[in-house]
């Protein structure tokens, strides 16, 4: 019953085809933009990193909207990954978004992104709900005028009064912690997407399986990275345990 359900779930796949392929941006992504990137970097990108990188600038090359998962361990270099498909995507005039869950992630991120992108001369902006009514309306106002080119935020950039001037291209992190409604308020504009997961539920495994998202895996850690440990602290009565 299990073998019956899935292969006539992919005949469907199949037999939907090209009708169910999206038009999306089309990106020049050039090699020389790439190398630029990576000069500004203090460090190398790892084979993993330029295989998942390669994989992406093929999908922005072609006029089929980019639906991809990028998978990797924490400190795998998702978002430095990331950072790249945004520069190519503001090269070419357009804007890019990433999205974060949390207000502590986005601000990980705005730093991260202002450290990759900030001496290539990318305006890089933040928004979030913590900020001043002021200070909100200072970068929507930016946002719609287009004098910023990547904007990270959380649900703040998904809000009625956030318009984008040309945005091309939209990374969101950690995705299944928001909701369809969500996603779809950020994607209205058909701009390519990229997903950045480090935990994938079942609901990402299953969009992937669906033939909804492809899938590209950082499966290397950066030499001389301290490796990332996942611990279980059994909690006991009278004792605590950190």
């Amino acid at each position: 019953l299990r073998f019956d359900e899935y292969l006539f779930l992919e005949l469907r796949m199949l037999l939907q085809g090209e009708d169910a392929v999206l038009q999306g941006k089309r990106f020049n992504a050039k090699g020389d933009d790439i190398h630029t990137f990576e000069g500004a970097l203090p460090f190398r990108f790892t084979n993993a990193q330029r295989r998942v990188l390669l994989e992406i600038t093929d999908d922005m090359r072609s006029d089929r909207q980019m639906a991809r998962l990028v998978q990797g361990d924490v400190g795998s270099g998702k978002t430095a990954v990331a950072a790249c498909a945004l520069y190519l995507a503001v090269r070419d005039g357009y804007q890019g978004a990433l999205m974060a869950p949390t207000e502590i992630l986005a601000r990980q991120h705005y730093a991260n992104l202002v450290g990759y992108l900030g001496q290539l001369d990318i305006r890089v902006g933040l928004l979030i709900g913590a900020m001043t009514p002021k200070a909100k309306l200072e970068m929507q106002t930016r946002i719609a005028e287009g004098d910023v080119d990547v904007v990270v935020g959380t649900q703040a950039l998904i809000q009625e009064n956030v318009r984008f001037d040309n945005l091309g291209l939209a990374v969101v992190d950690e995705e299944h912690r928001f909701g369809v409604q969500q996603r779809r308020k950020l994607l209205a504009g058909r701009p390519d997407v990229l997903v950045m997961s480090a935990t994938p539920i079942p609901r990402s495994l299953a969009l992937t399986a669906y033939g909804d998202l492809e899938l590209s895996v950082i499966d290397e850690l950066p030499p001389g990275r301290t490796p990332i440990e996942t611990k279980l602290i059994q909690d006991k009565i009278g004792r605590a345990h950190v």
